[in-house]
């Protein structure tokens, strides 16, 4: 358990002690790595929402309206899960460290997999149709 006199403790607001839950402060290289890991997964989402809008901006003439529609809502969810994901992923790894637990499974990673694999199918099965 943290102890308020610790300077880094002091320096942290209310919010923050309910949301991290306590404990003691990591090593600051170990919240950084943390904090880099949320970037790249905030990165890939990113990439998810601009394959969705590209998908139904530009592929008009190569797929039919429901393909297209279902490929970038797809992908348009994929990014938005994994937005909030990666932001839940962070906190629960941030309070592992901080409580000296064990790392939670990183559940967004197979729902990217999946939903990848979905959206891939899909483009396999309209590429070898046409």
């Amino acid at each position: 358990m943290s102890h308020p006199e610790d300077p880094a403790e002091r320096r942290r607001g209310s919010i923050s002690h309910r949301v991290l839950r306590g404990g003691t402060e990591p090593d600051p290289r170990f919240t950084l790595a943390n904090e880099r890991t949320f970037l790249a997964w905030i990165r890939t989402s990113l990439a998810f929402l601009a394959g969705g809008i590209a998908i139904e901006a530009f592929t008009g003439d190569i797929f039919d309206l429901a393909i297209r529609k279902f490929l970038a809502t797809v992908l348009l969810l994929l990014g938005m899960v994994l937005s909030a994901g990666a932001a839940f992923r962070w906190l629960e790894v941030e309070r592992s460290m901080r409580h000296k637990a064990p790392l939670p499974l990183p559940i967004i990673a197979p729902l990217v997999a999946v939903g990848g694999a979905i959206a891939s199918g899909v483009l396999v099965v309209v590429v070898l149709t046409r």
